[in-house]
C-alpha cells in the first residue's frame, strides 16, 4: 500500500492529509494555526507543516507529497535563499495603486496574464517593494509563491532554480500567461525594476518537482485548484467557496481574459482553466455579525431561518473588509431599508447572509457575462456547513445546491496530486468519496439576487 500526503497552507492555518493513493481513504491528519495577519515571516509557515507532519509519524512511511496553498503572497529571496522581507499575503490591499498602474502601462495585460492586476497579484506586490523599500527590491533573486517556496523547502534545495511551481498557482502571479504557459519577463521587470531574478520552473500536473528516490515532492497548486481536483470537480461545474474570503470558479476547457478585471484568468490544477471571481468579504461577516448581537452561531443560524426571504427588505452590503469584487478596496458595509417594523435580530442575521450570497451571485454573474455556463453548483467552505447559509444560497441563487462531505478540499486535492504523479491515473476509479447533500431552492424568485446584482454594481 502506497501513502500520499497533501497540503493546504492556507491564510489561517496549514492542514496536512495522509491517504491511501489508490483508494483515497484517510489514514491520519493534523493542522497547526499561522499567524494571523497580511504580512508574516514565511518561516511560521515551514515551522507549522513540520509540526503537523511531525504529529501525523513524519514522512518515513509517506510515497509522495503535494503542497497547496494560499495565492498570490510575494515571497523575496536573495541571491543565497534568504528570505529579504515578510511575505505580503493576497489580502494586503497597500499595492492596489500598483496594480492601477500596471494596467495602464501594459493595456492588453489581460490577454497576455488572463487578468487585470488588483492588490492581490505578485506583479503588483513587487512593484509596490519597487517604490516603497527600493534596496530591498535591489537585493531580489528569486521570486516565490507561499507554496512554491514550502516545496522548495522541504526539497532540502538551496539552489534557487531548482524552486518549482504549477501552473494554476503561476498564473495568479500577474506574469504568468496561461495560455502558453511562460512568464512574460517585461512585466516583472517592470514590476520590480530589474529582471535578473529566478522564477520557479514550471512542473507538470502529473509530474515531481523533486525527486531524490527517497522524497518525491509533486507540482502542487493554488488553493483554489487544489480545492477544485479534491472535490472531483469537472468541466461545467461552479464551485462557491465561503471562508475568509469568498470566490467563485468554474472549470473551463477555455481561458479568460476579462478587460474589466472582475474575473481572473486562472489555470486549474489538470490542464483546463479556472476562471475566478473572489470576493473580500464572507464568513467573517456571519461571525462578526452574530457576535454584535450576542449570538451563538446555531442562535444566528435559526434566526435567519425563522426571516422571510428577503429580510423584510432590509439589504446588507457586507464590505467589511472593502472589496475585490467589484475591485472597491475602500469600500464600506451598508444596511439599507430599515424601519420601525424591520429593524429586528432575525431580519439581521438573514441579510448578512443574502448579502454574503448575494455578492457571491454578483461574482457569478462576471463569470457568466463572459459567455461561461454552468450545469451544477457546489458550495463549499467552513460556513457552507450552517444550514440557514445553504438553503439561503439554494434560494438566491434558484439552483440546486450541492453540499459536499465535509473535508479538507485543498489538503485532499494535493494527496489526489501526489497519488497521480505515483500512479499516472489522475481519477482512480476507487478513490473514495463522501455522500453529497443536495439543497432545492424553496423559492425561485430571484428579486432578492437581482436587487443585490444591481446595488453592488453601484458601491
Amino acid at each position: 500500500m502506497k501513502k500520499v500526503l497533501g497540503v493546504d497552507s492556507s491564510t489561517q492555518s496549514v492542514k496536512v492529509v495522509v491517504r491511501d493513493s489508490e483508494t483515497g481513504a484517510l489514514m491520519n491528519s493534523a493542522s497547526r494555526p499561522h499567524p494571523d495577519g497580511t504580512e508574516v515571516d514565511p518561516q511560521y509557515w515551514y515551522d507549522s507543516l513540520l509540526e503537523a507532519i511531525a504529529e501525523i509519524g513524519g514522512l518515513d512511511s509517506v510515497d509522495a507529497i503535494s503542497i497547496a496553498g494560499q495565492q498570490h503572497g510575494m515571497i523575496v529571496l536573495d541571491e543565497k535563499g534568504k528570505v529579504i522581507r515578510p511575505a505580503l499575503l493576497w489580502n494586503d490591499t497597500r499595492s492596489s495603486s500598483q496594480a492601477e498602474a500596471l494596467n495602464l502601462e501594459f493595456p492588453d495585460i489581460h490577454e497576455r496574464v488572463g487578468s487585470k492586476l488588483v492588490a492581490s497579484f505578485t506583479a503588483s506586490k513587487l512593484r509596490w517593494l519597487r517604490e516603497n523599500e527600493p534596496e530591498n527590491a535591489k537585493k531580489v533573486s528569486a521570486v516565490a509563491l507561499p507554496h512554491d517556496w514550502l516545496s522548495w523547502k522541504m526539497s532540502g534545495s538551496k539552489n534557487l532554480e531548482e524552486i518549482f511551481t504549477d501552473r494554476s498557482d503561476a498564473s495568479g502571479t500577474g506574469y504568468f500567461n496561461p495560455f502558453n504557459d511562460a512568464y512574460e519577463l517585461d512585466i516583472i521587470k517592470s514590476a520590480l525594476g530589474h529582471s535578473n531574478v529566478h522564477l520557479p520552473k514550471l512542473v507538470s500536473p502529473n509530474a515531481f518537482g523533486f525527486n531524490d528516490g527517497t522524497l518525491k515532492i509533486a507540482a502542487g497548486a493554488g488553493d483554489n485548484a487544489g480545492a477544485a481536483l479534491g472535490l472531483g470537480a469537472n468541466v461545467g461545474d461552479l464551485v462557491v467557496s465561503l471562508g475568509t474570503s469568498g470566490t467563485a470558479f468554474l472549470i473551463s476547457s477555455t481561458g479568460s481574459s476579462d478587460e474589466s478585471g472582475e474575473v481572473a484568468g486562472f489555470a486549474d490544477a489538470t490542464g483546463n482553466f479556472l476562471p475566478l471571481a473572489c470576493t473580500l468579504n464572507a464568513a467573517k461577516v456571519f461571525s462578526t455579525t452574530s457576535k454584535m448581537l450576542g449570538l451563538s452561531f446555531e442562535e444566528f443560524s435559526r434566526l435567519a431561518f425563522s426571516a422571510n426571504l428577503g429580510a423584510d427588505g432590509i439589504m446588507f452590503l457586507p464590505h467589511l473588509d472593502g472589496e475585490r469584487t467589484p475591485n472597491r478596496p475602500n469600500a464600506k458595509g451598508h444596511l439599507h431599508n430599515i424601519t420601525h417594523s424591520n429593524f429586528n435580530a432575525a431580519n439581521i442575521c438573514r441579510a448578512s447572509i443574502e448579502g454574503v450570497i448575494g455578492s457571491m451571485a454578483y461574482a457569478t454573474q462576471a463569470l457568466l457575462d463572459l459567455g461561461h455556463t454552468f450545469e451544477r453548483i457546489i458550495l463549499i467552505g467552513g460556513a457552507a456547513r450552517n444550514p440557514a447559509v445553504q438553503q439561503i444560497a439554494a434560494d438566491l441563487f434558484a439552483h440546486e445546491i450541492v453540499v459536499p462531505a465535509e473535508s479538507e478540499y485543498v489538503a485532499d486535492g494535493a494527496a489526489k496530486q501526489a497519488a497521480w504523479a505515483l500512479s499516472g491515473d489522475l481519477h482512480p476509479p476507487h478513490w473514495e468519496s463522501g455522500k453529497n447533500l443536495v439543497i432545492q431552492p424553496l423559492s425561485r424568485n430571484s428579486e432578492v439576487r437581482e436587487s443585490y446584482l444591481s446595488a453592488i454594481a453601484r458601491i
